[in-house]
């Protein structure tokens, strides 16, 4: 069952404002924790800060934790076992935190469990069962005028992280996404899109990879942030990375079909198959990492030029074009974000 009535009436209730999150007191002085009805977790690249946003009865609210590790990239939300999974690029692990929903703004939160420190420039996390895979971009065979990228794949149980493999591609990689059994990929520096069938089954040990499929989304200059709900999926584009103002992001429903649909090498069109988003009113430079809950077609960025970071939040974005944020708020080296619905 939906827990929450809508994002969009808690947007409108916080008046494209947020705050930092408080709880009532009763008439006999008892605190009484506000309700969380879902969150929105963000990391920074230039900070230990991890921001989450709270989305409550009261509207948008906000707390902020410290961590030990001062660049942050990959996240990854349980709300089963209340449990912060976030890829750390200055201590080349994963680490995992746990009792998030009582910790307290400004607090400090440390890892109970952290992976082998083998991660060397990780840039998204895709969770599936026990299995954690992380995208790493370092120049695999030092070589730069060759591209290549790898996913560690780890597996978790009572004793820990243990990495199982790693499975080496011959593009650059950055966001991924699992959809069912098979794993989605950006192509760094393309428009591209590949995918790996049946993923953590057919590449167990240490391997180099071929793609199953690959394809050009028309209109991407350059991809990064890739995420799924409900058979749609939105890509982010960051265009030219030293140009502040023109990112984007496509919003593509049905998207299975339509890239089965597409030949291996051949491009989607955007006419009647994708809705872009992007012009001067969007904010939009370098949108990292995107995030989307479709019930209420709700996209969530973490946009990493203007202003040193950002966290951009839009609605009713069928129609695309230059659309104004619903939400936009100043964090520090925005780099990656996760959405749970509670």
């Amino acid at each position: 069952m939906r827990k929450i009535n809508s994002i969009i009436s808690i947007l409108a209730l916080s008046l494209l404002t947020v705050a930092c999150s408080s709880d009532d007191e009763t008439g006999g002085g008892e605190v009484v924790p506000t309700p969380i009805f879902a969150n929105l977790f963000v990391t920074s690249n230039t900070n230990g800060a991890i921001l989450t946003y709270d989305f409550t009865p009261n509207g948008l609210q906000t707390r902020s934790f410290t961590t030990s590790s001062n660049d942050n990239e990959g996240i990854y939300y349980d709300d089963d076992a209340d449990e912060l999974v976030v890829n750390s690029r200055a201590q080349s692990v994963i680490n995992t935190y746990n009792n998030v929903d009582n910790a307290s703004n400004g607090s400090p939160i440390t890892p109970f469990l952290s992976s082998p420190a083998v991660l060397e420039s990780p840039r998204d996390l895709a969770v599936k069962d026990n299995f954690y895979v992380v995208s790493d971009n370092t120049d695999v065979d030092g070589d730069p005028s060759t591209a290549d990228g790898r996913f560690f794949v780890f597996t978790r149980d009572a004793n820990g992280y243990t990495l199982r493999n790693t499975v080496t591609v011959n593009y650059a990689v950055w966001g991924i996404q699992f959809i069912g059994n098979d794993l989605y990929t950006v192509v760094d520096n393309t428009g591209d899109v590949a995918v790996l069938k049946s993923f953590l089954t057919a590449y167990t040990t240490d391997v180099t990879a071929t793609p199953d499929k690959q394809i050009t989304i028309e209109g991407i200059t350059r991809t990064h942030g890739i995420t799924e709900d409900d058979g749609f999926v939105i890509l982010t584009d960051i265009g030219d990375a030293a140009n502040a103002s023109d990112g984007g992001f496509h919003f593509i429903s049905d998207f299975v079909n339509k890239f089965n649909a597409t030949p291996d090498g051949e491009t989607l069109e955007i006419v009647g198959n994708q809705v872009r988003v992007s012009g001067s009113l969007t904010e939009l430079g370098n949108p990292v990492s995107v995030a989307y809950e479709h019930t209420d077609n709700t996209v969530f960025i973490a946009e990493r030029a203007n202003d040193g970071g950002k966290v951009l939040i839009f609605y009713n974005i069928e129609a695309g074009g230059n659309l104004v944020p619903n939400v936009s708020t100043a964090f520090e080296g925005a780099s990656s974000l996760y959405f749970a619905d509670r």
